[in-house]
């Protein structure tokens, strides 16, 4: 096991001393470490996707107006 060392504001530490009291501190953090690591990991994942997405968008020829009028009316009843 690895012993890690962060530097805090003193409120900070304070409130999480009040949050937590009675509580393994070691666990609470170990458990906000792996959440932060996987929510960075989402949202690297769904950048990317929107990259992707940006880049598929920017392939398509847009429609002109009339083109898009002409199949609005054919579609309508």
């Amino acid at each position: 096991m690895s012993t890690v060392n962060f530097s805090v504001p003193a409120e900070v530490k304070e409130a999480f001393d009040r949050t937590f009291a009675g509580e393994n501190k070691s666990a609470v953090l170990t458990e906000l470490m792996r959440q932060a690591v996987e929510e960075r990991k989402q949202r690297q994942r769904r950048a990317k996707a929107i990259e992707k997405l940006l880049e598929w968008r920017q392939k398509i020829k847009p429609h002109r107006d009339r083109t898009i009028r002409v199949v609005r009316v054919k579609g309508r009843p």
